[in-house]
């Protein structure tokens, strides 16, 4: 497996890969169709890929997971990570976590004290388990997704 950034020929698969994570997983019925249509995107990820950084994790050549970091809000000293999603047949081996690892060593997460993201209900265990809590403390539902943060 090797992850790295993604390629402008490479998006199209991404958002094909993203769309049936979305709707494969375990956890679809906690996306709103709304949710699914905007993180499976081109334009979207086409967009986040030039403003910030959008890793792709390949099996051979074979897209099977994706994240991007970027500034929360323009903020220098906060992160935010978006778009994370492993392929349903790749599931369960611990990519999710080599992603989220890779996202928190970038040049994004290294200049922050809080990195935010924004998460399913079903994800919430996996990223509490990476050190994540509910932001501000609450279990603040908004927008199809819970916020929760990590301070560094």
């Amino acid at each position: 497996m090797t992850i790295e950034l993604i390629k402008e020929n490479e998006i199209e698969e991404t958002c094909q890969m993203i769309k049936s994570a979305c709707e494969r997983s375990s956890f679809a019925q906690f996306y709103p169709r709304k949710y699914i249509d905007s993180g499976a995107n081109c334009d979207i990820i086409r967009g986040r890929a030039q403003r910030m950084h959008f890793y792709v994790l390949k099996d051979e050549n074979k897209i099977v997971g994706c994240g991007g970091i970027g500034p929360y809000w323009d903020r220098d000293d906060e992160a935010w990570i978006f778009t994370v999603a492993v392929a349903p047949e790749y599931q369960g081996r611990g990519l999710g976590r080599l992603i989220i690892d890779t996202l928190e060593k970038d040049a994004y997460a290294k200049r922050s004290k809080r990195i935010e993201i924004h998460a399913a209900m079903s994800a919430i265990p996996f990223y509490r388990k990476l050190g994540y809590s509910h932001k501000n403390g609450d279990l603040t539902y908004s927008d199809g997704h819970f916020d929760l943060e990590k301070y560094l």
